[in-house]
């Protein structure tokens, strides 16, 4: 398929960019423009005896916080701790308030804390199913209080999640592999909103996809906070690298627990 053509010296980063994903990418972190809250997630000196030490941080409503660390370096073994799939060693995990302590991942969801892991194909969605039974996974009990299935209920919060998040299929019946990869990621982040979370950890949501799905899924992630939810975003690169802007993270921390040199002040989403 013929897209375009040009001189070298004529076609620009944002040309190419543009021929690419059929449109103009005007900024693919978008500012984001609320006041952050109370706060929901404080973790303290939280350790784990191989893959991590001494962590804390606070999360407030309403904004980002970003870790960022290479392969091994205990990032995605921090972001299981925080949802229940491992168990760290010591530290205290404070939600709202509360010392929680998360024995399995079900106990994590049910608190209001949920995590978009970094393999989607294998550990975030059922890829041969259905984008409509994906979303409505969490759900079941639900949405089928019975023991029944309803296939209209299941239908209606597909069609919610799915159409929020501006998911590419000709029907919410489509198996997720054969969805883009930037769709497939859209439907795991579907699935674990409609459990309406406080928390969402999104452990590299931009590995692996085109530049347009990037922009789309940082976009929606500045309108999720600006609806009050709070996020950590877990990259293996540091904030800006790619050569696109800085995303509007208040913080932006190593796997190891220090704080990446920053900009801003030490108030408002800049610390």
């Amino acid at each position: 398929m013929y897209v375009s053509s040009g001189a070298i010296s004529d076609i620009t980063e944002e040309r190419m960019v543009s021929m690419m994903v059929g449109r103009a990418i005007s900024q693919t972190y978008p500012k984001v423009d609320c006041t952050p809250g109370e706060t929901v997630l404080e973790v303290t000196d939280l350790c784990h005896p191989t893959e991590f030490a001494h962590i804390s941080f606070r999360l407030r409503k309403g904004e980002i916080l970003g870790f960022y660390g290479l392969v091994g370096a205990g990032r995605t073994e921090l972001m299981q701790a925080l949802s229940g799939v491992s168990r760290p060693s010591s530290g205290e995990i404070r939600l709202n308030g509360r010392t929680m302590r998360f024995h399995q991942p079900a106990d994590a969801i049910r608190a209001g804390i949920v995590c978009v892991p970094e393999e989607r194909q294998k550990q975030g969605a059922i890829i041969a199913l259905p984008i409509a039974q994906n979303i409505s996974l969490p759900q079941l009990s639900k949405l089928n209080p019975n023991g029944i299935l309803n296939d209209a209920r299941e239908w209606r919060l597909a069609d919610e999640y799915a159409s929020r998040l501006q998911v590419k299929a000709f029907s919410w019946r489509q198996p997720v592999e054969t969805l883009s990869g930037g769709n497939q990621q859209k439907v795991v982040i579907g699935k674990w909103l409609a459990t309406q979370p406080e928390v969402i950890i999104l452990d590299e949501p931009t590995k692996g996809i085109d530049i347009g799905s990037k922009a789309a899924v940082h976009q929606f992630m500045s309108e999720l906070v600006s609806q009050g939810l709070a996020v950590i975003m877990v990259s293996s690169e540091l904030p800006g690298s790619d050569g696109h802007g800085r995303p509007d993270y208040r913080n932006a921390r190593r796997a190891d627990g220090r704080r990446v040199p920053g900009r801003g002040s030490d108030s408002g989403n800049h610390r």
